[in-house]
């Protein structure tokens, strides 16, 4: 038997690529089904052990690189301007899941990709002028977004549905109207992250947990647009506690209060005539009058109630029962969602999915390449994973605006 043809990488190269995509020496070993013993040995430049082609092809399936990067002379300079801004489990940093390691290289790459678009198709990038600083008034800047993004109270009305789609749908378009790509995550759950933010002055990102509720989804785009006007970038959650460090919990309720009073302006909302009539600290909210409110601000019930214990409108025992019962109503709607999904397949829309997990922006600027014969269908097809006979509803789909969101 011929001996296996052993490679000839630079060990460096391998522990680059294992560390950026968010694998400890044990998970990577594991998933390779080697010794721990043996991937060090294939890191180390002193070893002369290197793994075989056959191995090298499945280091780079797991740590979703081309094979010819470990053949380079020195790694990649890194994409480090993120934050760990989640809960942590106890005193130290965390590191990214590769799941999350993942999506945020996506993004990051999606943004290169835009930025040569736009320079293909001579278009001019705005710069994003909307700032704030963490010592500001969370009710002023809340408030500056909105007048920024052109939100009155009578357009936002306009945006109420049973399940938060249209509210969601119509912050994310004025958001992108910004020059802000936002994007959707499918790859981690949603209690490891929210969303993150990549914060820059040309095309920063927002990325929004797909897996959410539409009306968390709409919480968090207000959260990581927070983080954008500080120039903070960072992989988030929307609860707060005190796990994490003094300045990362000071970030987080800061972006948690900004998208609070962006959703929900305290004058509109004490003004509400049920607000009104039922008075400071009342345990008297139905369920119904909850939703109700919760509908009118897009916003979930919970965020609703936490605005309402904000302003000393309802007991904090109250906040408390309500959302242990929202938190079993979440879990039992998620495991019902499981039994359905089993029971029926669903047909997927793919050209939709492909524009809620590209953006419109970016999904219109490889559009515009091709019908300008910069780019193959071939080649748009490969970055957003979408096959050919899509397009024609892809077009359709991304092409459409619905003009009650922009005016």
């Amino acid at each position: 038997m011929a001996a296996r043809v052993k490679s000839t990488i630079n060990p460096a190269l391998l522990t680059w690529a294992r560390e950026t995509a968010g694998f400890t020496p044990a998970e990577a070993a594991k998933r390779l089904k080697i010794d721990e013993a043996r991937l060090a040995a294939w890191e180390n430049p002193a070893d002369e052990d290197t793994p075989s082609i056959p191995q090298l092809r499945k280091v780079a399936a797991l740590f979703k690189r081309p094979l010819a990067v470990f053949y380079l002379e020195e790694a990649p300079p890194r994409f480090a301007v993120m934050r760990d801004l989640r809960r942590l489990p106890g005193a130290g940093s965390r590191s990214y899941s590769p799941a999350v390691q993942l999506e945020i290289r996506a993004a990051n790459e999606r943004r290169e990709l835009a930025l040569e678009l736009a320079t293909d198709l001579e278009q001019e990038i705005p710069k994003f002028e909307l700032k704030a600083t963490i010592q500001e008034n969370t009710e002023t800047v809340g408030a500056r977004i909105r007048t920024t993004l052109g939100v009155t109270k009578d357009l936002q009305w306009q945006w109420r549905d049973n399940d938060g789609r249209t509210g969601f749908n119509a912050w994310r378009g004025q958001i992108e109207n910004l020059g802000v790509l936002v994007f959707q995550t499918t790859r981690f759950p949603s209690d490891e992250a929210s969303g993150f933010a990549i914060a820059t002055d040309k095309l920063p990102v927002i990325a929004v947990n797909r897996s959410d509720a539409l009306t968390r989804r709409t919480f968090s785009l207000l959260h990581e647009l927070a983080h954008l006007m500080i120039r903070i970038s960072g992989v988030s959650e929307l609860e707060t506690d005190a796990n994490r460090s003094p300045e990362d919990q000071k970030i987080e309720v800061f972006c948690n209060s900004v998208a609070a009073a962006a959703l929900m302006p305290r004058d509109v909302l004490l003004a509400q005539p049920r607000v009104t009539a039922l008075g400071p600290r009342s345990a008297k909210w139905t369920d119904a009058e909850i939703s109700e409110l919760a509908r009118d601000f897009n916003v979930s019930r919970e965020a609703l109630l936490r605005r309402l214990l904000t302003f000393d409108r309802t007991t904090e025992e109250f906040y408390r029962q309500k959302r242990a019962q929202y938190i079993a109503e979440y879990l039992a709607s998620q495991k019902r969602k499981k039994e359905l999904a089993a029971e029926s397949e669903m047909k997927r829309n793919m050209p939709q999915e492909t524009v809620s997990n590209f953006g419109k922006r970016l999904v219109n600027m490889l559009l515009d390449n091709y019908h300008q014969d910069r780019m193959t269908l071939s080649e748009v097809s490969g970055y957003l994973g979408l096959k050919v006979k899509h397009f024609p509803k892809l077009e359709e789909v991304a092409r459409f605006r619905d003009r009650q969101w922009l005016r």
